[in-house]
């Protein structure tokens, strides 16, 4: 009768009949479940249809319509925001029916659904093999390449994400993402250093702008304001960062309050220095972090027509911030001002204070120099070369070396000991006699390099370092082959070069050394313990804000990897107040913050800190701080609050297979202390049956036999009940 009301598309009447048959598992039972999902398409009654097709699924009297109905759940699944379960059963339709007449469709559905997961790693390589995707598919395809490229940016593999920012911006249906994609191509482009294309697609978004988390006008014209002040483009840097600020208070955010002393700063550079001095005052008035920065550069300011009124005005600064990080400079900068009027004498205790200082090392070559000077003013050689031998045996190959060698040679000439300087320039590394022939083999591999052959460039460097271990060239023949090993990109060769000319800081090249080897050892390399060494030394030597920044999140990554939690808690606390810190290094902070909280059992302190990475985070590290909230939940035994936010893990971290999986390990080991193994076991054989991970798949292996023997004992317990 059922089936002659479905024939007379009766359908209503139909589905009460079939619905009588469900919950059997002979060949009848599963044709009604097949006609009754039908039924309740033809009705517009998706949920029920859905539920008709599992039943249907799970019947295998015929196969025909078992795969129709696996596939028809997976779809309505998707259709219903049933995600995961559609992405698992669309996964294991393909993987069982590979060469189905569906295969196609579901390969298309399974793209909406990991799009929809934010998944977008899996639905890319998806959606790319698909030979003739469908109109709706290729929709996808740009936001997906948006979503996976950010998620790229936020773990800083920024060559892999450029390259889907172009494939973004040439891809049909792009509409909606491309402001987005041209201000994160700006993005790479100023991280990368190529200053001119981020202020042409920084540019291109501000013509058409939208807003989403980290992408907003505001964001776009405080890197522009940036990009122009790394062009020594003033005026445009001031434009851009005047539209930055709004009405200046002690309220206003952390990216306003920089764009307002970056303006003034533009300002000073234009030498329209009374407007650059009100606007530090006012910095000063509203109590701001950067009030230190902004008395500083009154102070310079002020020295611009009176050397006394500088001196003063840093004197006064070094007592109202005695700790800001600027006091050496302070004291570089008085003792300058003393020396700039032949007050020799006064300058000196300063550039002993900047000597003293364990945080002033990129300073101190100029201080052993200018005070060299001094004492040999007040003509006192015996100390001035006192100066110059502390400056040479410290700092050999900084820039200041050779002014002190030429100094010393001065003094000996002056004092009629000219042979003994022979002697002295080869005790300070500085061989004299061999000096033309070092030259002319140096020259021999410029040549090459100068030629772009890079191959007899490589072979000539060697032959020159090996020949002369410690010539006058050393610093840039290492160099150059650091240059060619990287843009070969021959990682280990590259950073090895890079270490020998970091190793010798402070020198011309040391600080871009020092940055490219720690990037090559903590990116390519994977040797975090040496990329914590050497971002370390950064820090220390590092001449700009910017670097020092990077200095401080890569050291902070290293410790991070390297499970360094009381050292790594130090510099967190450190870069979440820095001036200028981003919102990755936020993240990065509080990942660290969390970790340390987590060691010590401290799960809500922990939780809070996740929680805060966690927001509006799309790389691995939000990924991360999700699961290990559900984590800290469960060991609280807070069971429903953990499995909820397990599942935003699978749900909006699709693309981290590692967390997702961890996450599916940990719906199992909540469904086991609820003592559910039917769903504990499910979830693990699922584990086993899809993850890649070997380490995993055996912990989900383990633990399904665990689960197993637990139901097993309890169904023998309640069986003797």
């Amino acid at each position: 009768m059922s089936y002659s009301y479905y024939q007379a598309r009766q359908y209503e009447k139909s589905i009460e009949g079939f619905k009588k048959l469900s919950g059997k598992e002979d060949s009848l039972a599963q044709n009604a479940m097949y006609l009754l999902g039908d039924a309740y398409l033809k009705t517009g009654q998706k949920a029920n249809a859905r539920n008709a097709f599992m039943f249907c699924a799970i019947n295998s009297s015929n196969p025909t319509q078992q795969e129709i109905s696996r596939f028809n759940y997976g779809k309505l699944s998707y259709e219903l925001g049933y995600h995961d379960i559609a992405l698992n059963e669309l996964q294991q339709f393909l993987k069982t029916y590979p060469n189905s007449a569906y295969t196609a469709e579901a390969r298309e559905v399974l793209v909406g659904v990991m799009a929809s997961t934010s998944n977008y790693k899996d639905a890319l390589t998806l959606l790319e093999s698909i030979r003739q995707p469908s109109d709706q598919v290729k929709k996808f395809y740009p936001g997906i390449l948006y979503g996976r490229a950010t998620e790229l940016i936020n773990d800083n593999r920024l060559e892999e994400a450029d390259l889907l920012l172009d494939k973004a911006i040439k891809a049909p249906f792009n509409t909606t993402v491309l402001p987005l994609v041209y201000f994160w191509k700006g993005e790479v482009a100023y991280r990368t250093g190529a200053t001119e294309e981020a202020v042409e697609y920084y540019a291109d978004y501000l013509k058409n702008p939208v807003s989403n988390n980290e992408v907003t006008v505001a964001n776009a014209n405080y890197n522009l304001g940036y990009a122009y002040l790394k062009k020594e483009l003033y005026k445009q840097a001031q434009t851009h960062f005047e539209a930055v600020v709004k009405t200046p208070s002690a309220r206003s955010g952390q990216v306003e309050q920089d764009a307002y002393i970056r303006m003034a700063d533009a300002i000073y550079m234009q030498r329209d220095y009374k407007k650059a001095a009100a606007l530090y005052d006012r910095a000063i008035q509203l109590g701001w972090p950067a009030s230190d920065y902004a008395s500083f550069q009154k102070s310079m300011i002020a020295g611009i027509t009176s050397t006394t009124d500088k001196i003063r005005q840093l004197q006064q600064f070094q007592q109202k911030y005695p700790g800001s990080s600027l006091v050496p400079d302070a004291n570089m900068e008085i003792a300058q001002a003393y020396l700039s009027n032949e007050d020799f004498k006064e300058a000196i205790p300063y550039l002993n204070a900047v000597l003293k200082n364990t945080k002033s090392e990129a300073l101190k070559p100029r201080a052993y120099l200018r005070a060299g000077i001094a004492h040999y003013n007040l003509g006192n050689n015996e100390e001035a070369l006192k100066q110059y031998n502390a400056l040479l045996e410290q700092y050999p190959n900084s820039l200041e070396a050779e002014d002190a060698l030429d100094n010393a040679r001065s003094i000996y000439v002056e004092e009629g000991r000219t042979s003994e300087y022979i002697g002295y320039a080869k005790k300070m590394g500085r061989d004299v006699s061999t000096s033309q022939q070092d030259s002319l083999a140096y020259a021999e591999a410029e040549i090459q390099l100068s030629n772009g052959n890079f191959t007899n460039a490589i072979s000539r460097f060697d032959n020159y370092l090996k020949t002369y271990p410690q010539g006058r060239y050393v610093l840039e023949a290492n160099y150059y082959k650091g240059e060619i090993h990287l843009s070969r990109k021959e990682h280990a060769q590259a950073a090895a070069a890079y270490e020998a000319v970091a190793s010798r800081v402070p020198n011309k090249f040391g600080e871009k050394s020092l940055l490219q080897a720690a990037r090559l050892n903590f990116f390519d390399l994977k040797q975090y313990e040496k990329a914590a060494q050497l971002f370390a030394r950064l820090k220390e030597f590092a001449t700009t804000e910017e670097n020092k920044l990077e200095a401080m999140r890569g050291q902070l990554r290293s410790e991070y990897q390297l499970a360094k939690w009381p050292e790594a808690v130090e510099n967190a606390k450190e870069l979440l107040t820095v001036k200028g810190a981003s919102a990755d290094d936020k993240l990065l902070s509080n990942m660290v913050l969390a970790r340390a909280a987590q060691e010590e059992k401290n799960y809500d302190l922990a939780i809070s800190y996740y929680k805060a990475a966690a927001v509006g985070g799309k790389g691995a590290f939000s990924a991360e701080a999700r699961y290990q909230v559900a984590w800290c939940l469960f060991e609280q035994a807070k069971y429903k609050d953990a499995e909820k936010t397990a599942f935003e893990v699978i749900n909006k971290n699709g693309s981290y297979e590692e967390w997702v999986t961890r996450s599916y390990l940990l719906l199992g080991d909540i469904y086991m202390k609820q003592q559910d193994f039917f769903n504990a076991k499910a979830t693990y054989q699922s584990i086993v049956e899809n993850a890649s991970i070997p380490a995993l798949k055996e912990e989900a292996q383990r633990k399904l036999k665990q689960a197993t023997e637990a139901e097993s004992k309890q169904n023998n317990i309640s069986a003797k009940n």
